[in-house]
């Protein structure tokens, strides 16, 4: 199938479903999936729309989404990989580091991924083999070859207590990196490694929407993408690695997988 047939249905989805994001600002009610685990109106509108549009283009292509959408009907070598928002809290809270995130699956292989930061406006986007780009222009990983020059990011699970795995990863490499963040949105965390504004970025804790659009970013932009725990990589175990590609992932994932006991 053609590539920019499929890169323009899914930026355009994209846009679409970030209208309705921004359309929903201080209108939504919020309402609880879990402890701290927040959705919204916004959510729903934005991935209802997305999905409509790439229906129509692409009627007998399955999908997965974050609000329930499993479409798997009759027979299809594609699903899209849909997270209507991605940042949830932080579009609650006015914080503008949200995104919508669209990723393809051929035969279950990534070949495309679309990140839209509708605040930034900025369209992240590449299909396999072909790079990745930042609104249009071609994007690299940063060349920093060391942790402690690094600035990486980590995502803690909603509702984290200090006892939890994650947070005992995060407080192992505070002190070995120059800085560590939290930002919590996963897609533009992993296109920012894409980008070289960050080196690294991990998680524990993922769905497979919060990462198979910005996983085929990074690996198309030269960045480097395994599990933490070893060389292995799927967007069906909640295990992420992410890095420039540098020294710095072997340094990581050092770090990352021995025992926390």
């Amino acid at each position: 199938m053609n590539s920019t047939e499929l890169i323009k249905t899914a930026e355009t989805a994209a846009r679409l479903g970030a209208k309705c994001l921004l359309d929903w600002v201080d209108k939504f009610q919020v309402s609880e999936k879990g402890r701290a685990d927040l959705v919204t109106d916004a959510d729903f509108a934005s991935q209802t729309a997305i999905v409509e549009h790439i229906s129509q283009q692409f009627p007998s292509h399955h999908m997965l989404g974050e609000e329930g959408l499993a479409h798997q009907e009759g027979e299809s070598d594609y699903r899209w990989v849909i997270d209507p928002l991605d940042g949830t809290s932080n579009y609650v809270h006015g914080f503008p580091y949200y995104c919508v995130s669209i990723g393809l699956e051929f035969k279950g292989e990534l070949i495309l991924g679309v990140v839209y930061d509708p605040n930034a406006d900025e369209m992240f986007s590449a299909f396999r083999e072909q790079g990745a780009t930042l609104n249009g222009e071609p994007i690299t990983p940063s060349q920093f070859p060391s942790l402690d020059q690094a600035m990486v990011v980590a995502s803690l699970p909603v509702g984290t207590s200090a006892q939890d795995i994650a947070v005992k990863r995060f407080l192992r490499v505070l002190p070995e990196a120059q800085t560590v963040q939290r930002t919590g949105s996963a897609a533009l965390n992993l296109c920012y490694v894409s980008a070289g504004r960050v080196d690294g970025y991990w998680s524990g804790n993922l769905k497979p929407w919060d990462m198979a659009a910005g996983v085929l970013i990074c690996r198309e932009s030269g960045g480097t993408v395994t599990s933490i725990e070893d060389g292995s990589y799927s967007i069906e175990i909640p295990s992420i690695l992410a890095t420039n590609g540098t020294n710095i992932h072997n340094e990581l994932q050092t770090l990352l997988a021995e025992p926390l006991f």
